[in-house]
């Protein structure tokens, strides 16, 4: 780690961190395009630049060495609440993505009760280790699934049934392998790095 990427481990205005403030400014505008003005076109516009500025605030912060612990920590819970509200619009029109939502909210609370009970631990891991752990390759297929099926519901809004649930399913299988594999990865992490 160079001295550039040390700079910017604990600073909160950073380029990545104003990028995941506007995601955060996209979400009220989602609601009302999909809710109020029944406008599904731009509503799949506004989250196309949600999820485009979500991949050019990684690059930046790779690419420019602007990784901050608040940025890592900043960017998953603004992709959460971006598909959560989304999945609660969707609602209205598609019970079914209720599977989605109720699995969404049960794996963070789940992960929230581990991180919350490994709360002292971790924290004294990241101060030992400077080791804050980011997306991996499951959780950032779990988002991309969870998108797409928001995506088409918005697009299609007459899907079949049947799509709509395979797609549901689909992604809700996705949604638990990932719980599942995160589960045992942190699991090892913690025993591996963290002394009682």
């Amino acid at each position: 780690m160079n001295n550039k990427e040390n700079s910017y481990k604990g600073k909160i205005i950073t380029i990545p961190n104003l990028l995941s403030l506007f995601r955060i400014l996209l979400i009220p505008i989602i609601v009302w395009l999909y809710c109020v003005e029944k406008k599904y076109e731009l509503t799949i516009l506004v989250l196309l630049i949600s999820g485009a500025s979500d991949i050019i605030d990684g690059f930046i912060a790779r690419r420019f060495n602007m990784i901050s612990d608040i940025g890592k920590a900043l960017d998953p819970i603004v992709d959460k609440l971006t598909q959560g509200v989304t999945l609660i619009c969707l609602l209205i029109d598609f019970p079914r993505l209720a599977i989605l939502l109720f699995g969404l909210l049960i794996k963070e609370f789940l992960l929230g009760i581990k991180e919350f009970l490994l709360g002292i631990k971790e924290l004294y891991s990241i101060k030992k280790t400077g080791v804050v752990h980011g997306a991996n390759w499951h959780g950032k297929l779990t988002t991309c699934m969870i998108y797409a099926t928001l995506f088409v519901h918005i697009w299609w809004h007459d899907i079949s049934e049947v799509v709509s649930f395979g797609l549901v399913a689909i992604t809700f299988v996705i949604m638990c392998m990932s719980f599942a594999m995160y589960y045992v990865q942190k699991k090892k992490y913690m025993k591996e790095n963290i002394e009682y």
